[in-house]
């Protein structure tokens, strides 16, 4: 499926509003011309963790979010994007429900990574265990089946002992018609963009890091893509990684993150230095979705590894941690940098991460919105949100520090704000002026300035960014194809 190169939103399914016919509602209300890229709405089937992510049943909506048919509203408007996490369904999902009463006799028992799937002899083996690419101190978890059998499964994801995120054999034939249903379903209810969330980790091969596994990790991927065209749908990979294992999915035509663009936009302005960030937009693939904040936080190791230097990085994290933030680590000692440099992702809203300061954080909306691709907006990016320490403190979890829910009138008060107005011309204008469906072109400046362009057919746009000060200024022709100038 072709994708228009417009803006898109991305939230949680109760985070503008409290559910899904209320985030409809104020899509309607407050930002109608915004996002005719579509609504990203992270996972909002039941689950038992990892706030959405340990999903139990696709057929289903949580029922405090709403319906499929409050999806198919949305979806019919705007187009829809869901996550499908390849790599893990829910501990308490029927499937592993039936796997804990009844073993290896269950009809479901295939769908799961046995230890034995793995070491034939039910025994792990510390130095494969050492080469993994580890979310979690061991990748396994011990489950007492119904007839006291012990059985151990492998578990990339989860924070509890077992864990609540259950690996899938996606070489499995159940595994894979699973996996097919929920393409069909989503197809049904005007759903058009769908996100692999945590592919990179589906297979898994003694002697390796278990992460990216080539060539098999194409041949799933390959298969998951016929799916998806089968129904309509676009696919988009996500995977955390050295950006040169990015660069081979974009090779064989997939869309991917641009997790670089992130850190790169940030160094940039609080160092006030441009180079790193040109030099990066002037080689990147343009088949990427762009982004600056998530729900996770802004990714460091391994995805800048080679990129930046460990010097340069801690600049940055230091600055991030007097601004509020906190931040999430590498847990394999193979993949820290050798001088020890472990942080995965900085945690914080963007617009603390740049000292609440308006005319810098525009500046760097407005560079994410001239690099090629696919913008992607986070709803607390798009109302140039603080840091919600209180939540973070409560849950425990420290992303949730940039997970605010926001109710109607917090939603009401943060449009009003110069800088989310603002931050709405400036999508208004991605969407809309034509040369943004022609040709990029990073243009020769010195350090401490940044000017980017966009040509297409005589008509043409510019902008510029003046790093001692942060103004941002937009060279542009307008309908009657005369010159204007305005400052974002």
């Amino acid at each position: 499926m072709k994708l228009q190169s417009r803006v898109q939103l991305i939230t949680y399914p109760d985070s503008l509003g409290g559910n899904l016919a209320a985030l409809q509602e104020i899509i309607q209300r407050y930002f109608p011309d915004l996002f005719s890229g579509g609504i990203h709405i992270l996972p909002p089937y039941p689950s038992s963790g990892d706030r959405g992510f340990a999903p139990l049943d696709y057929s289903r909506i949580d029922p405090q979010f709403g319906s499929w048919e409050d999806i198919g509203k949305i979806g019919a408007k705007y187009g829809v994007m869901l996550d499908v996490m390849v790599n893990h369904i829910s501990r308490r999902s029927a499937y592993f429900q039936d796997f804990l009463k009844n073993g290896r006799s269950s009809p479901h028992a295939d769908m799961f990574l046995t230890i034995d799937k793995i070491w034939p002899d039910g025994r792990p083996v510390q130095a494969d265990i050492d080469k993994m690419f580890l979310r979690r101190p061991l990748p396994y978890s011990t489950f007492t089946v119904g007839n006291g059998q012990e059985e151990i499964v492998w578990t990339t994801f989860g924070k509890t002992d077992p864990s609540e995120q259950i690996d899938l054999d996606v070489k499995s034939p159940l595994t894979k018609q699973y996996l097919s249903g929920i393409f069909r379903h989503f197809k049904a209810n005007h759903v058009n963009m769908v996100r692999l969330d945590a592919v990179g980790y589906v297979i898994k091969k003694p002697g390796t890091s278990c992460f990216f596994v080539e060539p098999d990790i194409y041949e799933f991927m390959d298969w998951v893509a016929e799916q998806a065209k089968e129904h309509g749908i676009a696919l988009l990979p996500e995977v955390h990684a050295h950006y040169s294992i990015q660069y081979k999915l974009a090779e064989r035509g997939f869309w991917i993150y641009d997790f670089i663009l992130p850190f790169t936009v940030l160094d940039a302005l609080v160092n006030r230095s441009a180079g790193m960030l040109l030099r990066y937009l002037q080689t990147r693939p343009a088949n990427q979705f762009t982004m600056l904040d998530c729900h996770d936080g802004i990714p460091v190791k391994p995805d800048l590894d080679d990129l930046v230097s460990t010097e340069q990085a801690r600049r940055v994290v230091d600055l991030c941690l007097e601004r509020g933030a906190n931040l999430s680590y590498v847990l394999s000692d193979k993949h820290k940098s050798p001088d020890g440099f472990d942080v995965h992702q900085i945690r914080c809203t963007y617009y603390d991460a740049l000292g609440r300061n308006d005319d810098a954080y525009l500046a760097a909306r407005a560079i994410q919105l001239f690099t090629p691709g696919i913008p992607q907006i986070y709803y607390v990016g798009l109302l140039a949100g603080e840091n919600d320490d209180a939540r973070a403190a409560a849950t425990g979890d420290g992303r949730e520090i940039n997970r605010h829910n926001y109710s109607l009138e917090e939603i009401e008060q943060a449009v009003q704000r110069p800088v989310v107005q603002r931050l709405m011309r400036l999508i208004r204008f991605r969407n809309e002026h034509e040369a943004f469906q022609g040709t990029f072109h990073v243009c020769d400046t010195d350090d401490r300035e940044i000017r980017l362009q966009w040509e297409n057919n005589g008509s043409r746009c510019v902008l510029h960014v003046d790093l001692d000060t942060y103004r941002s200024v937009i060279r542009c022709t307008d309908e009657q194809g005369e010159e204007a100038q305005w400052v974002v």
